[in-house]
């Protein structure tokens, strides 16, 4: 089985590529080849894929999923897509939507049509939970109506849809997975996780934006790649699956748990006005995807204490990204 992977120099994308050519996952015994294409923007870097650099089976590629041409060169030959490439940070496409829209919704499509003319038998779209909005009460269902309410969450939005138009239009198979928030070694420290862990290791404040009562479902990213895993083994075409995590917390109380893993107390937070659009609840039924045979296997709380302790290991790794 011959994978290309595009976003796999970023935080999800170098986690999945690590478990299959690792040995974390069975499945890394029948991939024969696995390409990574990534644009190396700020938030990838190849020595994300370093536990696995030496892999005979991994091949690198410095590109954009924006690139028709190199598309054309990439596709012909490979088994399976898993499209992980995008701009993710709902901060960034507040200040600037053009980013967003290019990468996620230009190049989704561009990645489509390439994958359709190359004959692709598979195509994974990785997407998120915050394409349906907010929700007060209970959890969504995959067929739930799509109500973004930031850029980021718009552009991810019409990715899908895109996605899920080619499948139906042009036959392409497509299987389209949603998931919450992810956390676990090599995050880029923007993200909540690993912006306030490497603060407070510099014995600096960290940010809390309102109230702190807004709500998030929190899975590692191990989880999240069997997930995915799962969708791309056994989806059925067409059909949209979520991933869902083991801890439902307000950003006040994972704010509470980062404090006491690096030893800081609330003289360390900083409450700041809260952000634009700011959605209050996330939360997504799995039955679909456990149907398939997913389960999450890492204990939040055990999770959480090992990617502080991560964090707290690679100071190299993230010093350039903060200083």
């Amino acid at each position: 089985m011959h994978l290309l992977v595009t976003g796999g120099a970023g935080f999800i994308g170098s986690a999945y590529v690590r478990r299959l050519l690792g040995g974390a996952d069975p499945a890394g015994a029948r991939v024969t080849a696995l390409t990574v294409l990534d644009a190396l923007t700020y938030a990838g870097a190849r020595a994300n894929l370093g536990p696995v650099a030496g892999d005979p089976r991994l091949r690198f590629v410095h590109g954009s999923v924006t690139d028709g041409p190199l598309l054309a060169e990439l596709l012909p030959g490979v088994d399976a897509v898993v499209h992980l490439a995008a701009e993710t940070h709902v901060d960034r496409s507040i200040t600037g939507a053009a980013p967003f829209v290019t990468t996620n919704v230009l190049g989704t499509q561009t990645l489509l049509q390439a994958a359709l003319e190359a004959g692709v038998p598979r195509f994974l779209q990785v997407s998120t939970d915050e394409v349906y909005g907010s929700i007060e009460h209970g959890s969504w269902r995959e067929d739930a109506p799509l109500d973004p309410n930031s850029p980021y969450a718009a552009s991810k939005a019409a990715a899908d849809l895109l996605a899920l138009a080619y499948a139906r239009t042009h036959g392409l198979n497509v299987t389209v997975t949603r998931c919450g928030n992810n956390y676990g070694p090599y995050q880029y420290p923007e993200k909540i996780v690993p912006r306030f862990v490497t603060a407070l290791l510099r014995g600096q404040q960290v940010p809390l934006y309102g109230d702190g009562l807004n709500v998030r479902d929190w899975i590692h990213v191990d989880d999240h790649c069997r997930g995915l895993q799962t969708a791309l083994e056994h989806g059925a075409p067409g059909e949209v699956y979520h991933i869902a995590g083991t801890a439902e917390l307000t950003n006040r109380q994972l704010t509470s748990l980062l404090l006491a893993h690096c030893g800081a107390d609330w003289s360390s937070v900083r409450p700041v006005a809260d952000r634009k659009g700011h959605d209050r609840r996330y939360a997504l039924d799995d039955g679909k995807l456990r149907a398939l045979g997913y389960r999450p296997e890492v204990p939040f709380e055990a999770g959480l204490a090992a990617t502080v302790a991560w964090y707290r290991d690679h100071l190299e790794w993230w010093h350039a990204a903060v200083d």
